[in-house]
């Protein structure tokens, strides 16, 4: 056979086949994006919710997933009408079991204290305290500041100590209380989320002594060794008391000595003799 023959053929073999890999890979994505995609049907917020609300069938929506479904989604609207949010969800977002409080629980701040623990609303100075900063689930320190029982003609004077630790926010504003006068007045409520005993600790200072929030890092979970502070410690007069005055004596100094050594032939002896200031 002709050898220019023979080229022709197989340039117009490798020609046809290029071109047929080309028309398998169009048809091929053709065909892929032809397939249905599955999804899924969850309940969402028709809207922006925020916590302790109590969910109705005006609040729902549904939303189309494709892929893995979020672990704890809802398919149904009847698993989630009556029940209260115990964490603010946003408008589109599926509605996720964690979001939500056990049913029958019902709504508001209670259903979202976990078992074991208690909600305990502390007043706290509007400027003291960044009480117009803190928002719910941020964490902060208790101080207390006041004289101690039995202290009060100690010239140590008012002391602050850290009292609790790492306390999550649950929710803060305002509140309407009436002051001595019987005039309502705004007052700065802070809850927090506390254990029994550190429910007790709390009202007790509340109520006798100052309090002030100290906001810190969520991600700072470590509990600290924290020593009081006392106002006669900051002017120098830390141990509880004035700094004692009068002169003091210095200490004797040690009575210096004096070694010479004798050489007697092949004997050798050391004798020692105190200066004549330590004889007087």
């Amino acid at each position: 056979m002709n050898r220019k023959l023979l080229t022709i053929l197989l340039i117009s073999f490798v020609i046809a086949g290029g071109c047929a890999f080309l028309v398998y890979r169009i048809v091929g994505a053709r065909v892929a994006s032809s397939k249905p995609v599955l999804t899924t049907k969850v309940v969402a917020a028709a809207s922006d919710i925020k916590l302790g609300t109590v969910l109705s069938a005006t609040d729902l929506t549904t939303a189309e997933l494709q892929g893995t479904v979020p672990k704890g989604a809802i398919l149904d609207p009847k698993n989630v009408i009556g029940r209260g949010v115990i964490a603010d969800i946003y408008q589109g977002e599926p509605i996720l079991e964690s979001r939500l409080a056990p049913a029958g629980s019902g709504g508001g701040l209670a259903s979202t204290i976990p078992n074991g623990m208690r909600a305990l609303a502390v007043k706290v100075d509007q400027v003291v305290g960044v009480a117009g900063f803190v928002t719910p689930g941020m964490r902060v320190d208790i101080l207390a500041s006041g004289v101690p029982p039995g202290a009060e003609g100690n010239s140590q004077g008012t002391e602050t100590k850290t009292i609790l630790q790492n306390i999550q926010v649950l929710s803060a504003g305002t509140d309407i209380q009436k002051d001595a006068e019987g005039k309502p007045q705004q007052v700065q409520v802070v809850n927090l989320l506390v254990t029994p005993d550190q429910a007790q600790i709390l009202s007790l200072a509340s109520t006798e002594l100052r309090i002030q929030l100290v906001l810190r890092n969520p991600l700072d979970t470590k509990v600290s060794v924290v020593q009081g502070t006392a106002m006669g410690q900051m002017f120098g007069q830390p141990g509880g008391g004035p700094p004692k005055t009068g002169v003091r004596r210095a200490p004797k100094a040690a009575p210096k000595v004096f070694t010479i050594q004798v050489i007697n032939g092949s004997t050798t002896s050391e004798e020692k003799f105190k200066s004549p200031e330590a004889k007087q």
